[in-house]
């Protein structure tokens, strides 16, 4: 009777983790088509592109992919290629295979980047908020303390540890406890965070990196996928804040454009859709052939420091350029988004690689949720 239990649950389980699958690709596909609405000069595929897509996509997961994705980025750039990868495959049956997905809230909680990459340079952080618990420079403090050891930190940067997208990160001055974000008291401030967050220094960046845009810390995006004991880079972009806007990315209002491997910047950045083919930044830097300093060496550390996460074969790493020219890893990313538009396909010449591999483990995205109940009701055997 018990086995009749089990077997009846799974499979409900199993149809509701489907269902969960569904929803979020067709979110995805709903706001993909949003977006292709927004842009100025649609095009629709050829007859011999469709086919083409279906082709070369059918043959490595087994079957069709929605093509809006395409339709969407062709309009965009003016570019056609079989190569870009639709958002929607991508979240909900990729990057569950090539990362450990249950790992990943640990993994990406900004309070504890600086433990697992003891060695890859980055922002010194003076307080952390864990669970309700504070630390301040690593000790152990309550409450009271850590409002009085903040009180007079200067200028910093406060931001949540267990979200991305530049959510909720402020860049605030604390002087005799009290701040200038809208003048409350950093007891205040601590009040509106509640628990998981952080205080760290403020990175002064390089006068090149200023130069694009002096309000906000311009990083560059680089992408890599761990490909057995070799570090490929997939492709990398840079973002930049808008003018006096504290934040690059691009959910934030910034604009994004690839970074060659020379380390010179491409012709146009994009921003939010129909913000399409900005030749200049808002402080008048002509993109095309503008270097990047430090690039080679960014590189060298974002691989150095891949090596130390064996859970992730692909991850997104959010790199400043310190005055002196320093890289210094802001944050990392184990479901990195796609900037297809500023760089053109997702996986380009490693595509094919990157799904074959992707197909040949398990998805431990979509299970999940379905597993996680399986072994607290003790059903998984």
């Amino acid at each position: 009777m018990n086995n009749i239990i089990n077997r009846l649950v799974k499979r409900i389980l199993i149809k509701l983790s489907n269902y969960k699958d569904k929803q979020e690709m067709n979110s995805y596909l709903e706001g993909i088509r949003l977006s292709f609405n927004k842009l100025v000069n649609k095009k629709e595929l050829t007859k011999e592109q469709k086919k083409e897509i279906q082709d070369f996509y059918s043959n490595l997961l087994g079957y069709h992919i929605p093509l809006d994705y395409h339709k969407y980025f062709t309009s965009r750039t003016g570019i056609y290629s079989k190569l870009y990868f639709p958002t929607s495959i991508y979240k909900t049956d990729i990057v569950g295979r090539l990362n450990v997905y249950p790992l990943k809230r640990a993994y990406t909680d900004k309070n504890i980047s600086d433990i697992i990459l003891p060695n890859i340079h980055q922002p010194k952080v003076f307080l952390k908020n864990m669970n309700g618990y504070f630390y301040f420079e690593g000790k152990p403090v309550d409450r009271n303390d850590a409002i009085q050891l903040c009180s007079n930190l200067g200028e910093v940067i406060i931001k949540p540890s267990l979200t991305g997208r530049g959510i909720g990160v402020s860049k605030i001055t604390i002087q005799n406890g009290l701040t200038n974000l809208d003048e409350k008291s950093i007891q205040e401030v601590f009040d509106v965070y509640k628990e998981d967050f952080l205080i760290e220094e403020l990175v002064h960046q390089h006068p090149l990196m200023t130069a694009l845009n002096p309000s906000s810390i311009n990083t560059i995006r680089i992408v890599t996928y761990r490909n057995d004991m070799e570090i490929v880079v997939v492709y990398t972009v840079i973002r930049i804040g808008r003018k006096d806007k504290p934040i690059d990315n691009e959910s934030a209002g910034g604009i994004s454009t690839i970074i060659n491997q020379d380390g010179t910047l491409g012709k146009y950045a994009y921003g939010s859709p129909g913000n399409d083919n900005i030749e200049f930044t808002d402080s008048g830097v002509r993109l095309e052939g503008y270097m990047i300093p430090s690039f080679s060496n960014a590189i060298d550390m974002v691989k150095k420091a891949h090596y130390q996460l064996p859970y992730f074969k692909l991850m997104g790493w959010d790199i400043a350029i310190e005055e002196d020219g320093t890289p210094t890893m802001i944050e990392f990313n184990t479901t990195p988004d796609l900037s297809q538009s500023a760089n053109g396909p997702a996986f380009g010449e490693y595509t094919e690689m990157i799904l074959k591999e992707a197909k040949s483990r398990n998805n431990t995205w979509s299970r999940i949720a379905l597993e996680c109940m399986w072994k607290k009701n003790n059903l998984l055997k």
